[in-house]
């Protein structure tokens, strides 16, 4: 068989298949169009010419029938990049169904051209076959409001049109121009449906559109979109308009995002990034970053948000960004900014003198008067539009004043980004090369900024750039291709660049203490942290000092404002920080004095100023003129009726009244002064109502020392006098401690009128002591009578918590002195007047006492008593005493009628919160008891196991058991019910 070469396909036999659709077919043209099963069909559309359900269904019948064909046609024999070429057309079949449809479409249209049905059916017919098959994307949901356009833009990128496959646009030219041709005759129909135009549009997408479409004519049918809709429906359009511009860049995305932007300025900011970052296009630097200036200033002046949720100092920030990236496009050189400075700086000065130039009142009644002169632009609102700046026009090729500019938008609006601002001025100087300026830059900032926040971040970006400056200069050492001037002149740029770099970390604490006193040149710790930082250089020291001293306002200052005047002094008597100069009194009295003059805001540090003044004359040994001082800080006004915490006066007026300065003056006196002059120092604090009782007590002990024993009481006196409880108790309680040791009982009723009026005032518990004082002078030098008498009326008189103690000491005192009889009285009122708790422990003594004097009845009745505040399970100590004295002195009734008790007692105790209370003290008493036996020795085990005890057993257990009781039938009968604690007494007992 011979072999059959496979015949190539040239451009001009797939050429030859096109145009199908133009002319328009029809049988005459094409006699393929009509078969004969389709005569049928023909004649009913010609005779119902109106029917569009006729036309509709004819055109459905073709349409369907060419699916089924297609799906059991085969492939065609053609090779891969022929399918490529001719796409959805690639068939005989789909050619001829092409034809046939739009036959049928285009007769249909002739008779209903305004239907939107029809015509968008047969546009979305012939994109199918030409445009390829669409790419349906599946939805959740849908959308119930048209959102913001950044978002709207967002979507519809993500939901762009895609199609599989496509006629070529070279070989199937005649076709695209036939679909364009049939779109602008949709359109001439049916011109205000923005689906139609959003299908037209949606073809200029196609990645297979030919260029002479997909451009200018493009274009021009997205302004015509625009102008024939309704402004409501031109969201719609701008959203394809400005995706499309995306795509082809350049010159074109820019004209139409300027048009765009004109009418809503919310897409500024993905416009900038499209100028910056377009992969089709060299990015536009200085019109982004006009355009983000422009925002930056819109947002703070309240007329821009971001729709990306951006903050005014942020879009300042982009700003930032792109200037330091673009920092040869954006902004100006060294020479060009101190010009515009300088001009700016010039209007600025003549502007505030036009201000201050009186001017004519151009209203009458509150409206404006307006004469003539040029018109005045407004908004779209009909507010008066801002003036025209060049730094904020796109169009504009003038570069930006970026020093004037943060300065201006940033510095002054941002203070507390102070820091960002001046390392993003810096950098910019840094990408320009420009080193000094970056420097100066830099220096600046340190000197400005408010925060250590600020503060770091330059002094990093400072210290990173002297870095990067010092390893660039050793670089360059390191070539070899240069010549030796030109490496000498580098050696000597690295050695100052070097030397500067180690300059400024050694000058970083000081920059830091700098900035904390901008922050706040009161703080008095910062100037003390300064004045160390200079260590031993006094000129510095003295320096700082008197700049401190003349920057802190003495209300406003941080605590310890005293401590400069004070170390300020001892700089001068010291001879500088090392004691290296002669020391310089006359200065330090001068600084002293200066401080005596300062309103400051406590009375206790101006007390402070004058009291290191005298200690300073002490040191010296100028002891007159220490005395002197403190004579000048203690003069008294003739107004001493005064309130010391009254704030709103000065510190100096108040000063007279400062406990601290008067106590350090009688300290003073009684060091190296007299007695009568240190006498009349304490006088002149009594007399003035400042003392406390340490003053009354240290005047009164200064008196003893001196023998000035009467003096020293009438202090005392005069101090319970100018005090009440409980400060006096303490006065009161040295007084008669004093007052006893001096004259014991040679004074006795004067003692005791001494103590009758402590006790007349004092509160009940703190008049304990004084009782027990006045009853031992009473036994020590009065009478037992008397003293029996107090410490019966102290029972009555202390507080409640001390009245068992009280008691205690009453008893044991009646005891000594006339017998344990006499105690009997003492008890029985101790247990009426007690609570119920110490009642137990009373009535236990009380016992006791009676078994020693052999009341056994006295004692049982004790007993009886005090079983009704102890409950058996919480008191158990209390019942086992009972217990054994009823087992040692009593009888078989007693102990009977002391277990009645116990059970009526713990039925009446018989609550929940008694029940818990004792199982507490049962669970504790049982951990102690099961740890004493442990402890026990064997010995105690087996007394204790054989009931042994120290007062012999109570009752002796029975060894053996009676044999369990059985019935008649022998079984065994049920032990009744009895009560442990039941005593079982015979009936021969009572006869």
């Amino acid at each position: 068989m011979p072999s059959v070469a496979e015949k190539t396909v040239s451009l001009q036999d797939i050429s030859s298949y096109f145009p199908l659709t133009f002319p328009i077919p029809n049988p005459k043209t094409h006699p393929a169009l009509v078969e004969t099963k389709d005569l049928h069909r023909e004649e009913d559309l010609l005779r119902n010419p109106n029917s569009f359900r006729a036309w509709w269904t004819a055109i459905n019948v073709v349409r369907d029938g060419y699916v089924t064909q297609q799906k059991l046609e085969k492939p065609p024999n053609l090779p891969e990049e022929v399918l490529s070429l001719l796409g959805p057309l690639a068939s005989p079949l789909a050619r001829i169904s092409l034809q046939r449809l739009t036959y049928l479409y285009e007769a249909a249209l002739a008779q209903f051209p305004g239907s939107f049905k029809l015509w968008k059916a047969y546009l979305t017919l012939r994109m199918s076959f030409v445009l390829g098959r669409l790419i349906v994307r599946r939805r959740g949901g849908g959308k119930k409001k048209f959102p913001e356009m950044k978002n709207a833009l967002e979507d519809e990128q993500e939901d762009l049109e895609e199609w599989n496959g496509g006629l070529d646009s070279v070989v199937g030219w005649e076709e695209w121009k036939s679909l364009v041709a049939t779109f602008e005759r949709a359109l001439m129909w049916l011109p205000k449906l923005p689906r139609l135009w959003l299908m037209y549009l949606s073809i200029f997408f196609h990645p297979k559109c030919p260029s002479v479409l997909s451009f200018t004519h493009a274009r021009r049918t997205f302004d015509r979109a625009l102008r024939t809709l309704p402004p409501s429906l031109h969201a719609r359009i701008w959203i394809q308009y400005l995706l499309w511009a995306e795509q082809k860049g350049d010159v074109t995305t820019v004209a139409i995002y300027r048009r765009y932007l004109s009418v809503d300025p919310s897409l500024t900011e993905r416009f900038c990034s499209i100028l910056l970052s377009s992969s089709k296009s060299p990015p536009r630097p200085l019109e982004a970053a006009k355009y983000l200036l422009s925002l930056a200033r819109k947002a703070t002046r309240g007329e821009y948000q971001s729709p990306e949720g951006k903050s005014p100092y942020q879009l300042l920030g982009d700003w930032i960004d792109v200037v330091e990236k673009f920092a040869e496009e954006v902004g100006m050189d060294v020479d060009d900014t101190v010009e515009s400075n300088d001009a700016a700086a010039r209007a600025e000065a003549e502007s505030a003198q036009a201000k201050q130039e009186e001017v004519e009142p151009v209203s009458v009644d509150g409206k404006l008067i307006r004469f003539g002169g040029p018109a005045a632009p407004v908004t779209a609102d009909g507010k008066p539009a801002p003036a025209y700046d060049e730094d904020e026009d796109p169009l504009s090729e003038h570069k930006l004043n970026i020093e004037q500019i943060i300065k201006k938008d940033g510095l002054a609006v941002y203070k507390d980004q102070a820091g960002r601002l001046w390392t993003g001025l810096a950098t910019y100087w840094i990408k320009r090369a420009e080193f000094d300026r970056a420097k100066d830059t830099f220096e600046q900032g340190l000197k400005n900024v408010l925060t250590i926040r600020d503060f770091t971040q330059i002094f990093d970006a400072y210290a990173e750039f002297g870095e990067s400056l010092v390893s660039a200069l050793m670089e360059s050492l390191e070539e070899e291709d240069e010549d030796p001037e030109s490496i000498a002149e580098t050696e000597a740029e690295l050695d100052t660049r070097v030397k500067e770099f180690e300059e400024l970390m050694d000058r970083r604490p000081f920059l830091l203490n700098d900035v904390l006193l901008r922050r706040n040149p009161n703080d008095v710790q910062e100037w003390e942290k300064r004045i160390a930082l200079w260590g031993e250089d006094d000129e510095k020291v003295a320096q700082t000092y008197t700049k401190a001293l003349e920057t802190i306002s003495s209300r406003k200052a941080t605590a310890n404002l005293h401590r400069i005047y004070i170390n300020f002094a001892k700089f001068y008597e010291e001879g500088g920080t090392a004691g290296k100069a002669e020391p310089d009194l006359d200065s330090s009295r001068k600084i002293l004095e200066k401080g005596t003059k300062v309103n400051f805001k406590a009375v206790e540090d101006l007390a402070e100023i004058w009291c290191e003044w005298a200690e300073l004359e002490l040191r010296h040994d100028n002891y007159d003129e220490a005395i002197r001082v403190m004579q000048r800080a203690t003069a008294v006004p003739k107004n001493t009726k005064i309130n010391y915490h009254d704030h709103t006066l000065s510190a100096q007026v108040r000063l007279f009244k400062s406990l601290k300065l008067w106590s350090f003056y009688v300290d003073l006196e009684e060091s190296i002064g007299t007695v009568d002059s240190t006498k009349a120092v304490y006088d002149k604090i009594l007399e003035l109502r400042i003392a406390n009782a340490q003053i009354i007590v240290n005047y009164a002990a200064f008196l003893e020392e001196n023998k000035y024993f009467e003096e020293s009481f009438k202090v005392y006196e005069r101090g319970v006098e100018l005090f009440t409880f409980p400060v006096s108790f303490e006065i009161w309680n040295t007084y008669l401690a004093k007052f006893i040791k001096r004259y014991g009982g040679t004074k006795l009723e004067r003692a005791r009128d001494l103590f009758e009026q402590a006790l007349e005032k004092c509160p009940a518990k703190s008049c304990k002591p004084i009782f027990l004082m006045y009853a031992q002078l009473e036994e020590d030098h009065g009478l037992a009578k008397r003293a029996m008498a107090i410490y019966d009326r102290a029972t009555q008189v202390v507080a409640d918590e001390d009245k068992f103690e009280m008691f205690t000491i009453y008893i044991a005192k009646a005891t000594a002195n006339f017998g344990l009889p006499a105690t009997r009285p003492i008890y029985e009122r101790a247990l009426e007047v007690l609570p119920d708790k110490q009642t137990a422990e009373m009535c236990l003594r009380f016992a006791a006492l009676e078994r020693k004097l052999g009341e056994i009845d006295r004692a049982r009745a004790i007993y009886a008593h005090a079983s009704q505040f102890c409950d058996p399970r919480v008191n158990p100590k209390f019942w086992s005493e009972w217990n054994a004295f009823e087992i040692e002195t009593g009888s078989e009734d007693t102990f009977r009628e002391m277990l009645r008790i116990k059970r009526s007692v713990q039925a009446q105790f018989n609550t929940e919160a008694s029940y818990l209370a004792a199982q507490t003290m049962a669970a504790r008493q049982g951990a102690q008891k099961s740890q004493d036996a442990e402890e026990q020795d064997a010995m105690a085990i087996a007394e204790r196991q054989a009931g042994g005890g120290a007062n012999g057993p109570a009752f002796v257990a029975a060894k053996k058991q009676a044999p369990p009781q059985t019935d008649e039938e022998g079984v065994p009968k049920k032990a009744e019910a009895t009560n442990s604690d039941e005593i079982h007494i015979s009936d021969d007992e009572d006869m």
